[in-house]
């Protein structure tokens, strides 16, 4: 089913918003999730498969000898329906450096007392992905369908057209212009091209626009036709971070989230060298780095495992944490917070295919599993739309909380894990359109919603 039209049929069942709330389900009982803890523990890289399963080349799947199960229902990173519910860990403070004077932070707000609406700012075609560039006061904002827009969004004009690459990619199913970063000198777009597969390519920025220069930063050949990921972005060390999704079909029919030597299932992170002789270069601290007298155990771009289709992840701007919201299969939707102190999820496992969100999907808990912060059954929607931590200045009380969506019931949902505990409420905003397909962050850190079938909002105070 197309993007554009899936649609949950049922009402959503209501959602406690309690601390410490979780599925009703037996299996979490023992134990319940929390929130991540700051650990002296260096991460850890995973272990390539020992099952006997076969490994595939990050560059060329073996397409041969893997047909399709069968279609599955298509979602925003994918698609298809179900969500429950989870519960708590505890806030961290960072310590200034010696001699340096550190300023008070912030304290989070108080979600439950926040008043949220959420009003249409324009009209756009499949609007997938939003990004601030660095040195322009306006956003640019990708269709699906192959423009990049730049868009004034306090008078609800798009403003000119950046990038046209609709002869180069088709938006149907999950494909299309997926996702978008920019940095001070580089447009970098996420996109299938019209065999179906993962580019990754950079574009020279001139001014507010681009000078025509590109260059291909990365390919990925894609064995089915969902789960491509497709999120970029830019992390608070400046490296450019790419998801991809385990390959699609149902089931990861090629195990490739546990294994670390395929891109698939994981998250890359890359720091690209458009005009150098190679198109990047690998962090040195990537976990599957070889050592000194060491091979490596999985490919070096790699930055962490066990993801499904992590088709939106986001950084706190504050705090450098990684929140990732995973895709699931037939039961959880998910959503995990790596903490920056403890290396931003560097070297982590997130569990798919052995796990799907606290609960046993095919094996057992992997070493160094990272337990989602919140899951919910997909009684209550149907695919996770993963937004960001709320940094701005117009809701005060929502300052702090990680505000995110589902594709189906396209509500405004927040979780907050400041208190030392998960809490979550619904915020009691359905997004204008439905097809909650992304949210956007301006440069100020007010938050706005794309939804597929056309409308950007702005979230503001009710």
């Amino acid at each position: 089913m197309p993007l554009s039209r899936l649609w949950l049929g049922t009402a959503m069942a209501a959602v406690i918003t309690a601390a410490g709330a979780c599925a009703a389900d037996d299996e979490l009982l023992v134990p319940r999730p929390t929130v991540p803890s700051v650990t002296a523990a260096p991460a850890t890289s995973p272990s390539p498969p020992t099952d006997g399963t076969a490994t595939v080349d990050p560059k060329q799947p073996d397409l041969d000898e893997q047909a399709p199960t069968g279609p599955e229902e298509s979602r925003p990173g994918e698609a298809a329906p179900e969500p429950s519910a989870a519960a708590a860990p505890s806030a961290i403070s960072e310590s200034p450096e010696p001699g340096q004077e550190q300023a008070e932070p912030r304290a989070d707000g108080n979600m439950f007392a926040a008043d949220v609406d959420a009003e249409v700012v324009l009209m756009l075609d499949e609007p997938i992905d939003m990004a601030v560039a660095p040195g322009d006061d306006l956003v640019w904002v990708a269709e699906r369908a192959g423009l990049v827009l730049r868009v004034d969004m306090d008078n609800g004009k798009v403003v000119e057209t950046i990038l046209d690459i609709t002869d180069e990619t088709e938006a149907t199913g999950e494909r299309g212009l997926l996702g978008i970063a920019v940095t001070d000198r580089w447009l970098f777009a996420n996109y299938t091209d019209l065999e179906g597969d993962t580019r990754v390519d950079a574009f020279e920025r001139e001014g507010t626009g681009l000078s025509g220069r590109r260059r291909t930063i990365l390919t990925q050949q894609q064995p089915f036709s969902n789960h491509n990921g497709g999120d970029l972005a830019i992390g608070p060390d400046g490296l450019l971070y790419v998801g991809f999704g385990d390959g699609g079909s149902g089931g990861d029919p090629l195990n490739a989230g546990q294994d670390p030597t395929t891109w698939l299932g994981a998250l890359l992170r890359i720091e690209p060298t458009p005009d150098g002789a190679e198109p990047y270069s690998v962090p040195a601290d990537n976990p599957f780095v070889a050592g000194e007298g060491q091979s490596p155990a999985g490919q070096p771009e790699i930055f962490l495992i066990g993801v499904r289709n992590p088709w939106r992840f986001s950084f706190d701007r504050v705090t450098g944490d990684l929140w990732i919201a995973d895709v699931g299969q037939d039961s959880y939707e998910e959503v995990t917070v790596l903490l920056a102190a403890n290396g931003g999820g560097l070297g982590a496992n997130l569990g798919w295919r052995l796990r799907e969100g606290l609960h046993y999907y095919s094996g057992d808990e992997p070493p160094g599993h990272a337990d989602p912060v919140w899951e919910y059954g997909q009684d209550d929607g149907c695919s996770v739309t993963g937004g960001f931590v709320y940094r701005g200045t117009a809701i005060e009380d929502l300052y702090g909380a990680y505000v995110f969506g589902d594709y189906c019931t396209s509500r405004l949902w927040a979780v907050q894990i400041s208190t030392g505990e998960v809490e979550f409420r619904d915020l009691g905003v359905e997004v204008p359109g439905g097809s909650l397909a992304s949210f956007g962050e301006d440069a100020q850190g007010e938050l706005y919603t794309l939804s597929l079938n056309g409308p950007v909002a702005r979230v503001v105070p009710g």
